[in-house]
């Protein structure tokens, strides 16, 4: 069983254990669910493109940063200039919980990613009612019936979908799915190694009306200035800023370089 595998198996009986402690009736009830979501696909083609990561910690890399609290981070992204954050959510394996994006959401006015491994329609109704503008949809983790179920629910919602690929077996099952942006993981899922080729090999296969978003190893400006040549709007960096002492700071100075080298 690879780390996937395991996050999956685990996932599904945390959403079982969740669905019988909170009903579906008290997510909708929540303030948020009535909130018009923020586009994050325009702010990634209308701003720095960075989709700045809220992240603890992770299974390949264990812990990254546990001292900080979510709203200093993210309110640091955001006066940094990302166009987006993207907060994780999975407690077992990233650390993360529904309320560092709660605390997120009353922090900043900028989309907000809920990362997540999603399985489950509760899933995104907890995503909206939690204040998220956006949902990740792994496609290594499920099939195009999947994905086009949880696409559209969460578009129903108002939500926008970044549906993530790491090849393009992957891809293709993806064209079909109502989806507003699609991301290419540079992180090759069984073996943790990371290369940006991948993102520059499958970009011209990825449909010109979606936003082209390119996800893990970018750890400088040049790297997206490479990637931008491959038709990239969206670049989505946690680890690069977490591992500092100040993300916001590390972001900060990212995003200043990169507008001089625009």
């Amino acid at each position: 069983m690879n780390i996937l595998d395991k996050i999956i198996a685990d996932k599904a009986k945390e959403i079982e254990l969740k669905k019988s402690l909170i009903p579906v009736s008290q997510l909708e009830s929540s303030v948020l669910f009535e909130r018009k979501c923020l586009s994050l696909a325009e702010s990634l083609k209308n701003g720095s493109g960075i989709i700045a990561e809220h992240k603890r910690r992770s299974p390949s890399k264990s812990v990254i940063n546990q001292d900080l609290n979510v709203q200093d981070v993210v309110y640091g992204y955001e006066k940094a200039g990302a166009s987006g954050i993207s907060v994780l959510t999975d407690g077992k394996y990233f650390g993360g919980s529904l309320e560092d994006l709660l605390y997120a959401r009353a922090s900043v006015n900028i989309p907000i990613l809920r990362k997540e491994f999603m399985i489950d329609e509760y899933q995104v109704l907890e995503a909206k009612a939690y204040g998220a503008d956006a949902i990740l949809l792994i496609a290594a983790v499920l099939t195009e019936q999947q994905m086009t179920y949880l696409a559209n629910s969460a578009k129903s919602l108002g939500m926008e979908v970044l549906l993530e690929v790491h090849n393009e077996e992957e891809l293709k099952k993806s064209l079909e799915v109502n989806t507003d942006m699609i991301g290419v993981n540079n992180r090759n899922l069984k073996s943790f190694e990371v290369s940006i080729e991948n993102s520059k090999k499958l970009s011209s296969l990825i449909p010109d009306q979606l936003v082209k978003v390119s996800e893990s190893g970018i750890s400088n400006t040049n790297t997206i200035a490479e990637l931008k040549i491959f038709g990239y709007q969206g670049f989505l960096i946690g680890e690069n800023f977490m591992k500092t002492s100040n993300p916001g700071q590390a972001a900060e100075k990212f995003i200043t370089e990169l507008k001089s080298i625009a």
